[in-house]
């Protein structure tokens, strides 16, 4: 067995409010929808370079896994996104997110920031320092 690929399901409350924060803001484009077309959005995938994130809504994923019923959206997680050129990506971005961590290098050798999406998740987004040429 090999491990080829993790894709995070995220629970959110609305999903076309989702896309158009991570299309809009983040830049990511929109891999698929379910459904397709006609009804209100239940799932949802969204790429950028080689990060893709699922969104799924509360009310489908608590009806697909049922041991969720008590957990709310968000729920304290972080994902740590890996980029390059993280302090063009700041200066591009900051102004546009909700950022709670500044840009700052850390005694772990990366250079990161860290902001909350419009469903209360955190996103960090670092670099190692050793790829940033000053």
């Amino acid at each position: 067995m090999k491990l080829e690929k993790l894709i995070p399901n995220l629970m959110v409350e609305d999903i076309s409010l989702t896309l158009n924060y991570y299309h809009g803001v983040l830049g990511f484009d929109t891999v698929s929808t379910w459904p397709e077309s006609g009804e209100e959005f239940r799932k949802a995938k969204v790429k950028k370079g080689n990060v893709e994130i699922m969104f799924q809504s509360e009310e489908s994923l608590k009806k697909e896994i049922p041991e969720l019923r008590h957990d709310d959206p968000a729920g304290g997680l972080t994902l740590v996104i890996m980029v390059t050129d993280i302090s063009e990506f700041y200066n591009h971005l900051y102004s546009s997110l909700d950022v709670v961590v500044t840009l700052k290098d850390t005694p772990q050798g990366m250079r990161q920031f860290t902001v909350r999406d419009v469903n209360g998740y955190y996103l960090t987004f670092a670099e190692p320092l050793e790829n940033i040429g000053e």
